[in-house]
């Protein structure tokens, strides 16, 4: 976890630039005639559009298991497969979705900063900064394992925080989360629902994440944009969020829209 200090954050936003400026050019082809698998596609991560063919047969997958799974998953194109399939456990890292949750305080002293902040624009510039920024945990592709039902994870005094989460429901999948500290109540709902296209993924978030600040009671609703995993099987996995992401103030209506682009950053578009 990083340190609760505002000049360190700089280094996160610094990366963040550099990955999706690496990501900005890249380019899709399909690999039909390559590895013989109708309407599948590679998209390379360091945004070259050649060498295809040698992309397609990176990642962590051998090739005897990735010519297996894919005989298995074929089936699911175009369904929601969040409770549907078992994966194999390569794809796992050694953390559940609790776990996971809890990793979405690491910048939280932008809301201590959201707070304090006395001009209500600024206030919401710094609490979506602190949303822009769970997306830093997107550079590991790993899957967290989902948790059995009733499981819960509790995080005690990381920067004054309590944080504490739940598995809710198992079929479908969905878990609870509450941190709170001096200066803000935060509250998730984490459930999706998704779409299996061959070599990718659409996860589209229908939870609820709402965020109170305790100075002046003021409440934020986020509204995230979808998120797609692209070389699931094929190719070296990464994750884009295309679409809009939306924080309305619910106290008085202001709303701040961020645009992400396909893999080419994010443009700040309003405050309304």
């Amino acid at each position: 976890m990083a340190p609760n200090d505002p000049k360190q954050s700089g280094g996160f936003f610094a990366s963040m630039a550099s990955t999706l400026t690496n990501l900005g050019s890249a380019m899709t082809k399909s690999v039909n005639g390559i590895v013989g698998y109708e309407g599948l596609e590679v998209i390379n991560p360091d945004g070259s559009s050649e060498d295809l063919e040698d992309e397609a047969r990176k990642g962590r997958w051998k090739q005897e298991d990735r010519d297996g799974y894919w005989k298995v998953m074929q089936k699911y194109i175009g369904s929601d497969v969040t409770s549907l399939v078992t994966l194999p456990v390569l794809i796992f890292e050694p953390m559940t979705m609790l776990q996971k949750m809890a990793e979405l305080m690491e910048y939280s002293h932008l809301l201590d900063l959201a707070d304090e902040c006395e001009d209500p624009y600024m206030r919401l510039v710094y609490a979506s900064s602190f949303f822009i920024s769970v997306y830093f945990a997107f550079q590991r592709t790993w899957k967290p394992f989902n948790p059995i039902l009733g499981e819960t994870y509790e995080m005690v005094n990381h920067g004054g925080i309590t944080f504490i989460s739940e598995q809710v429901s198992h079929h479908p999948p969905m878990s609870a989360g509450h941190a709170e500290n001096e200066h803000f109540i935060y509250d998730i709902t984490s459930k999706v629902k998704t779409k299996f296209l061959g070599n990718s993924i659409d996860i589209y978030p229908v939870g609820r994440t709402r965020l109170t600040l305790k100075k002046d009671g003021v409440v934020l609703d986020l509204a995230p944009p979808p998120t797609k995993v692209n070389n699931l099987i094929f190719g070296r996995t990464w994750v884009d969020s295309p679409g809009d992401m939306v924080l309305t103030n619910l106290t008085t209506g202001t709303k701040l829209c961020y645009i992400f682009n396909h893999a080419a950053g994010l443009d700040l578009v309003a405050m309304k």
